[in-house]
């Protein structure tokens, strides 16, 4: 069996940051991510981007046409969001990967900060139960 890998690097200019579009294919496997270089890069920058920081880089890897299992209503949803998106002309490949990304690290960062909260909540709740026990100590 014969797997091909292959990776793509597009610098573009966005109107104000020179942008690199990193793509890379594994098989089925297709992931995508963007870095922003800042400056015009001369090749010296980017060959030395590629060097040190290619094997470094989150692509976020997944199945093309395969989406993470969701509950009905959610996943319904997203197909009548999809839909409206492809009316209303939906980027390239790479770009539509890059938001999935986003998407993926938004939803990583929510979970985050909902366990954050929930913990400091714990905490604080034990510290009022504490105080109201060394209140009652002794009576």
């Amino acid at each position: 069996m014969q797997v091909s890998i292959s990776s793509t690097l597009t610098i573009l200019h966005d109107g104000q940051f020179w942008v690199g579009i990193c793509e890379r294919r594994d098989g089925a496997l297709y992931g995508a991510c963007r870095f922003v270089f800042g400056p015009e890069p001369a090749d010296e920058d980017v060959l030395a981007f590629v060097r040190d920081q290619w094997g470094r880089l989150d692509f976020r890897m997944r199945a093309e046409g395969v989406a993470p299992s969701r509950n009905p209503k959610r996943a319904q949803r997203e197909a009548r969001k999809a839909l409206e998106a492809a009316r209303r002309g939906v980027g390239t490949k790479a770009q539509q990967a890059i938001a999935a990304a986003y998407e993926e690290r938004k939803d990583e960062r929510r979970a985050c900060a909902r366990e954050r909260r929930e913990a400091e909540a714990r905490r604080a709740f034990e510290l009022r139960t504490a105080k109201r026990k060394r209140k009652h100590r002794g009576h």
